[in-house]
């Protein structure tokens, strides 16, 4: 028999890659703390680890009470503290193991082969089984209602749909199917006569110099991280804001940036009123501006949110110029509160079906409200609609006008009305203490 040679290889040489590049570690953690779970992720970094970490916690509506962030050096760690929305740990199986899975060494997240972040190309084409359909323009009473007529007249059904409004603007992520066929709608030149429609109901309201816009998208996009990306390159940070005592929100975030120049940093502060994917926002915006996040401590006092970030350029340039600092502070302050809502939020649920959006829409606008935020989602044959709505005058609806709402719809939909708490204002001058942040010392305070 003829003797076989194999090539040799040196058993360490098989686990170098290994030891250079050691496996990503996540872990849920329900023993340290008594009131709420802690989730820590190491990692190799990678451009835009951070928003995707923290866009699994959003998605899954926990908490962040609490957290640390450090990626200098090449190796990404977070810890977080989060709750459910009740304020309760996360004993859920189910919601622990999709933790683990999604940011384990086997996710795209945690992954050192690439982003999941690739960015989308624009065109007339379908997603999967639903049409995307983008819009952007000038925001008027009624705007939600004309749209939702227009995607009803042409048989499209609305399975999930979010709507912001900012600064006289509205930006709106539609997903639809066809009716007939409850696919993506393919026929281009259905798809044409749509978006034609759509551009007509956008700049129906005349025009305000920034103009309107209708896309048909390709890829699966996040559909809050597209929203901001929407209405940041439709500059809505700029123009006249929201300002104390206007009606719309009594408690303007407090943002600063300074340096740090013994460690080569922009410092960030931002102080506001706490709320759900507040951390989210902020992170989003940042990424998208091209900055990324070396270190950050993010906590609260009472009711508001104390958040401290250090950050540089990609390129690891500082911010220099007062044009960039004050530009940083109004897209973050638009960011935060794009999601800002006060009033009473309706909460609609009925069976899914062709034309519903446009019927409850027809009947908000018919009793005089204005719609400020709203989300659309299907379950099953189930649709849920929640809308965040004002009067026309941009003040709280009359309980009246809800109880009148409640009559016309209740026969043929359940109707859920949640009043959303007012902010508070806060002295300027007291009751803030700036975060310190203990490069290498943090971890140790703020885990015992």
């Amino acid at each position: 028999m003829d003797r076989v040679y194999w090539p040799y290889f040196d058993p360490e040489y098989e686990n170098l890659s290994q030891r250079l590049n050691p496996p990503s570690r996540v872990s849920v953690d329900n023993t340290t703390f008594s009131d709420c779970t802690v989730v820590k992720v190491d990692s190799v970094n990678k451009p835009g680890i951070l928003l995707e970490v923290v866009q699994v916690l959003t998605d899954l509506d926990l908490a962040i009470s609490k957290a640390y962030i450090s990626s200098d050096g090449g190796w990404f760690m977070d810890v977080f503290r989060v709750t459910d929305q009740l304020g309760n740990k996360i004993t859920d199986r189910k919601a622990i193991e999709y933790i683990e899975k999604a940011l384990g060494p086997k996710s795209n997240i945690l992954s050192t082969e690439g982003s999941t972040w690739v960015e989308k190309k624009v065109g007339l084409h379908s997603i999967g089984s639903h049409t995307a359909i983008e819009l952007i323009g000038t925001d008027r009473p009624g705007l939600l209602s004309e749209i939702s007529a227009v995607l009803a007249d042409f048989r499209c059904n609305v399975v999930a749909a979010e709507v912001w409004t900012h600064n006289m603007r509205v930006a709106c992520v539609v997903y639809v199917t066809d009716d007939a066929t409850s696919r993506a709608v393919d026929d281009p030149a259905r798809l044409a006569s749509l978006e034609e429609q759509l551009k007509n109901v956008l700049q129906g309201c005349g025009h305000d110099g920034k103009g309107a816009r209708t896309k048909f998208s390709v890829g699966f996009t996040h559909m809050d991280r597209r929203l901001h990306q929407m209405m940041f390159a439709d500059r809505d940070y700029e123009g006249g804001g929201l300002s104390e005592g206007d009606g719309t929100t009594s408690f303007r975030p407090i943002i600063t940036v300074d340096r740090c120049e013994d460690k080569g940093y922009s410092v960030v502060n931002v102080r506001c009123k706490d709320r759900s994917k507040l951390l989210f926002d902020i992170v989003c915006t940042l990424t998208d501006m091209q900055y990324v996040v070396f270190h950050a401590s993010i906590g609260s006092d009472g009711p508001y949110a104390i958040q401290e970030y250090y950050i540089r350029h990609m390129d690891g340039c500082i911010l220099n110029s007062e044009g960039e600092k004050e530009r940083i502070i109004k897209c973050l302050e638009a960011a935060i509160q794009r999601r800002v809502t006060e009033g009473i939020s309706l909460e609609l649920c009925a069976r899914d079906r062709v034309g519903l959006l446009s019927e409850v829409t027809r009947v908000l606008r018919e009793n005089g409200l204005s719609v400020t935020r709203a989300g659309v989602s299907t379950v099953g044959d189930q649709a849920v609609n929640i809308f965040y709505v004002r009067d026309a005058s941009g003040n709280t609806v009359d309980m009246k006008t809800v109880e009148a709402l409640r009559r016309e719809i209740g026969h043929t939909m359940m109707l859920n009305v949640k009043k959303v708490p007012s902010s508070v204002k806060v002295p300027r001058s007291s009751g803030w203490a700036k975060t310190s942040f203990s490069f290498g010392s943090l971890l140790e305070r703020f885990l015992p």
